[in-house]
């Protein structure tokens, strides 16, 4: 079964160079900018060129790649030597609320021996690469509640607590600096990376170094740690914080609420609804009295601290063993069609709904991406560049053609 999503993220047109996020428009990097030029009626097209629309990288383009490859087959007279299934989703970037409910009515149909996800991008080292698992995923929403009108900061600082102050400290509570989570217990049910997923790790084309230049970063967490291996740790992020003003429109004075938007990454065995207990469980023992609705005028007169928390659904992390007999089958067509040993890659950063279908279905996933690393998903201007297509559109036909020739034989 080959998976992939024809859905992308909200857009803001003024954003966009053109301002035209669903019109494909092909580009070339000239001097210092990215350059429209028409698409040309026959000749060969520059690969280093990309087409510039929303979903062209993620994740259209394994769609195109993937029919593309039918169709360079049947020119050619030949035929998969693999039964192929396709499912395309179109709720992923909304968090794919109607799938456990299609898995379960379908389970006949979407029979298969192996999952393939045709999700994500490429290697930094723009190295094609075969990832066997995914992180998790939760959000939360927070609202910390301070006075219930603003205050003059000059009148009532040092009196009322200001709930940008407190809910900074929140945030500091949870984790540290280098990304440690300081939540009592959340590590007892992480299962650590394997020898050899360390190993596979560790042995990637090396970027850090040229990615904290490209991203003007001094350092990294946790003492400049590899990447590769830091998204096989649970992570927590802040993606958003709001309270009061700033620059102009500043004021002097102290904000009714701060609001901020988390995002919980999973690793294996870690579960959303454990994530929330050892979360709430923390907060309680740092003084925070915890709510799930808007908090009351009693609530707020009878308690220091007062939180609302807003969770999720979320989804559990993936990872299937180097050793499946899907995991040595594409690898080793891969490796054929490229005359190297493709890039192995433990777990990707970002997270699929792999677990929905592996809770469903039973089923190993393997993920292959086959977008440029740099290709502005969920932003503005995302695009594809073209190579990749073309590598995605050869890689496709060889594992519809080749990979059935090194699926491992059970000898009677």
């Amino acid at each position: 079964m080959l998976y992939a999503h024809y859905d992308g993220q909200p857009v803001d047109p003024s954003e966009w160079k053109g301002g035209a996020p669903y019109a494909a428009q092909l580009r070339e990097f000239r001097g210092a900018e990215w350059v429209d030029v028409p698409l040309p009626a026959s000749g060969r097209l520059n690969p280093e060129a990309r087409i510039f629309a929303r979903g062209a990288g993620d994740d259209k383009a394994p769609i195109n790649a993937m029919l593309n490859a039918l169709d360079a087959l049947k020119a050619l007279g030949k035929a998969p030597t693999i039964n192929v299934k396709f499912f395309f989703e179109g709720e992923e970037e909304s968090g794919s609320t109607h799938l456990p409910q299609i898995l379960e009515a379908n389970k006949a149909l979407l029979a298969a021996d192996a999952w393939l996800f045709c999700d994500g991008p490429t290697h930094q080292s723009r190295g094609m690469q075969v990832a066997f698992g995914a992180r998790g995923a939760m959000g939360l929403e927070l609202t910390v509640y301070g006075p219930a009108k603003a205050l003059h900061s000059g009148h009532y600082g040092n009196w009322a607590p200001n709930p940008g102050m407190l809910l900074a400290d929140l945030a500091r509570s949870m984790r540290d600096v280098d990304g440690r989570i300081l939540i009592k217990g959340y590590y007892d049910d992480v299962t650590p990376p394997t020898a050899r997923e360390l190993a596979a790790a560790r042995t990637l084309p090396p970027v850090d170094s040229a990615l904290r230049r490209e991203l003007l970063l001094g350092a990294t967490e946790a003492n400049n740690a590899l990447l590769a291996e830091r998204i096989m740790a649970p992570a927590i992020n802040m993606r958003g914080m709001r309270v009061g003003q700033v620059e102009g429109l500043a004021a002097n004075a102290i904000a009714t609420e701060a609001k901020a938007s988390f995002d919980f990454r999973l690793v294996p065995k870690q579960t959303p609804e454990r994530v929330r207990e050892l979360v709430e469980a923390h907060l309680k023992a740092n003084g925070w009295f915890v709510t799930h609705a808007a908090a009351t005028d009693a609530e707020r007169l009878s308690h220091k601290k007062v939180v609302r928390l807003t969770w999720g659904e979320g989804d559990e992390a993936t990872r299937v063993s180097l050793d499946q007999p899907i995991s040595q089958a594409l690898t080793a067509t891969l490796d054929e069609m490229l005359g190297k040993p493709v890039l192995r890659v433990p777990t990707l950063g970002g997270s699929l709904p792999t677990s929905m279908i592996e809770h469903a279905l039973g089923v190993p996933l393997v993920i292959f991406p086959i977008a440029n690393h740099d290709d502005n998903q969920h932003a503005k201007d995302e695009n594809l560049r073209l190579q990749n297509l073309w590598d995605g559109i050869d890689a496709f036909a060889s594992i519809l053609a080749r990979m059935d020739a090194h699926w491992p034989r059970v000898t009677p």
